[in-house]
């Protein structure tokens, strides 16, 4: 019985190694250039923010040259819900859409996308808490806005 189902796994291993499967972060995929890409962000906090997520999802270790320049252009819109007594939002919703390009340092097409999040936050009633949670508001977008654009380089690179 063990060796009918070491012979099956063999022979699995053998089918799928000749359909010509690269995994995004094996050997000759996409990931392994992903380290080496240049962010650039808006200068503001949501940038700041956006340009730390990405370098991490990256992986970069600002050592050998980069292969890329992404360049991102962000713009964020607030929108109050809900409504108390007092006629204040309750609630707000953040909208994050942040256009990005990516270009390779020794010439070449420029891939483009757009990627939109949005994520929402309580409205708090003392000045410091509205700011905090305005600010856990950004950096949760600036989180998925980061998975997201890695993701959408991911698939063109891997289409190419």
């Amino acid at each position: 019985m063990r060796r009918l189902a070491l012979l099956g796994l063999l022979a699995g291993a053998g089918l799928l190694s000749a359909c010509g499967f690269t995994p995004l972060y094996g050997e000759g995929g996409v990931g392994a250039g992903l380290s080496r890409i240049a962010v650039t962000t808006p200068d503001d906090r949501l940038g700041y923010r956006l340009r730390e997520q990405l370098e991490d999802a990256f992986g970069g270790s600002g050592g050998p040259a980069p292969l890329y320049r992404l360049a991102t252009e962000v713009e964020q819109k607030r929108r109050p819900l809900g409504r108390r007594i007092d006629d204040t939002a309750s609630r707000y919703e953040l909208t994050v859409k942040a256009a990005w390009s990516l270009t390779p340092t020794a010439g070449g097409e420029t891939i483009k996308g757009v990627q939109t999040t949005t994520v929402t936050y309580a409205a708090a009633d003392q000045p410091y808490a509205a700011i905090a949670a305005q600010q856990d508001g950004e950096d949760r977008a600036a989180a998925d806005l980061a998975r997201l654009i890695r993701l959408d380089m991911m698939r063109v690179l891997a289409e190419r």
